[in-house]
């Protein structure tokens, strides 16, 4: 509920409310409010999904796996979004949706990398030993992710803002009408992706629970 709140305060006022006239960005930059909450959202739920493979890992719970697909799938979505609304953003900006900078690479790299969590899982049929290997891929798959995204691209020329000497959108445009919208949106983005993951888990966790006393009453027959 708080989620629909926030979101629905984001979209009017991120419509409505004014913005710097900032060169180039100009109307643009309203896209502030969208592009960058994936992001972090999609960080929160791949930060969750490292949590719960490493806790995997340490008790063999198979539940465990579950919540760790499953907000990895949702990360997914969300980096997707993500990915999108920065094309279109550099579209207008840069005047290509796709110019090889090294942040649009480093992510690019670490979706890949996600992609291939989804499809090393499709590949092993045992469940306890496809939960393990992907335990330790997933956990594998954020370790990396933090560099390709954070650290990677400040060692390169960039034309995103915060990378390769350009400063922070923070630092010289957003300004007190930007940061009444962009926190609530990250919040709401946030919480929007939690939800979305509950539910999914709840969803795998009914069939997780059916097959489990299926296989059971199988096994006493």
């Amino acid at each position: 509920m708080i989620a629909v709140f926030l979101l629905i305060y984001t979209v009017i006022a991120g419509l409505l409310m004014p913005v710097p006239g900032m060169y180039v960005l100009h109307e643009t930059i309203r896209n502030l409010y969208f592009h960058v909450p994936m992001w972090f959202t999609m960080l929160v739920l791949f930060g969750a999904a490292f949590f719960y493979s490493i806790k995997f890992l340490s008790t063999s719970n198979l539940k465990d796996d579950v919540f760790a697909l499953q907000l990895t799938n949702t990360g997914i979505f969300f980096s997707i979004l993500g990915m999108i609304t920065g094309m279109e953003w550099a579209q207008y900006t840069w005047e290509s949706a796709w110019s090889n900078d090294p942040k649009q690479l480093g992510t690019a790299m670490s979706m890949l990398i996600y992609f291939a969590y989804l499809v090393l899982r499709g590949g092993i049929k045992d469940e306890e030993k496809r939960a393990k290997i992907a335990a330790v891929y997933n956990i594998f798959s954020f370790a990396m992710l933090i560099p390709l995204i954070f650290i990677l691209p400040r060692l390169k020329d960039s034309l995103h803002p915060g990378n390769g000497g350009n400063p922070a959108f923070a630092k010289y445009d957003l300004d007190n009408n930007m940061r009444m919208v962009f926190y609530p949106a990250v919040a709401g983005w946030i919480l929007l992706g939690i939800w979305i993951a509950t539910l999914k888990i709840r969803m795998a966790m009914i069939t997780y629970n059916k097959e489990n006393d299926f296989n059971f009453s199988a096994d006493k027959k």
